[in-house]
């Protein structure tokens, strides 16, 4: 069983940074795809960016040159790095692992096989 454990969300002006880690604990194979996904309210939940197992990485174009994801793969931990954050970046941020389809790696809702709890990110203006 695999068990994400999402930090450091929270609430900062517009122009602000936050980032985010997510612990990753049970076994991960090395192939899967891991990302972030975000759902604000009354939205449907949307990728925000992943990273594949050779270490490229895909971003939806609302936060391209803003975030960065990244991972620590001795110590199991997935970062995003956010800067420059917006309003309507505010939502409900979601770790996730992609096992359906890793090797693609698409951001795809269908293909996420964990979530974790999520961390709330508030920007305001």
């Amino acid at each position: 069983q695999v068990q994400l454990v999402e930090s450091g969300g929270g609430s900062v002006q517009a122009g602000g940074s936050l980032r985010l880690s997510c612990a990753v604990f049970g076994y991960i194979s090395s192939t899967d795809c891991m990302g972030w996904f975000r759902q604000a309210p009354g939205k449907e939940r949307e990728g925000v960016a992943n990273i594949n197992s050779d270490g490229s990485t895909r971003y939806a174009d609302t936060v391209k040159g803003r975030f960065t994801i990244s991972q620590d793969n001795a110590k199991n931990i997935l970062y995003l790095q956010m800067n420059s954050l917006k309003p309507e970046d505010t939502a409900m941020y979601y770790c996730a692992v992609q096992t359906r389809l890793p090797r693609l790696c698409l951001l795809r809702t269908a293909d996420v096989g964990y979530y974790g709890q999520g961390t709330q990110v508030t920007v305001s203006s």
